[in-house]
């Protein structure tokens, strides 16, 4: 598996649909060289600004899917 260090620069837009929560973000993405730990796991980094924005981006779009389901699926 390749992995890779990834550092999220901006989040543009989020958006919905048939199942998927979709993030339209600027992003540096560097491969991540091997580690002797043998874990091998990409790493995602933000800084606590832009965690926030992903959070409230997240909880919006989860309060609209829900909102979409029938009563009897909530």
């Amino acid at each position: 598996m390749k992995t890779f260090n990834v550092e999220v620069q901006r989040i543009k837009a989020m958006s919905n649909s048939h199942g998927l929560v979709r993030a339209r973000v600027d992003a540096l993405v560097q491969p991540a060289p091997p580690r002797s730990e043998g874990d091998e796991s990409s790493v995602l980094s933000m800084s606590v600004e832009n965690a926030r924005v992903l959070y409230l981006l997240l909880k919006q779009q989860l309060a609209e899917v829900d909102g979409r389901k029938a009563r009897s699926q909530r």
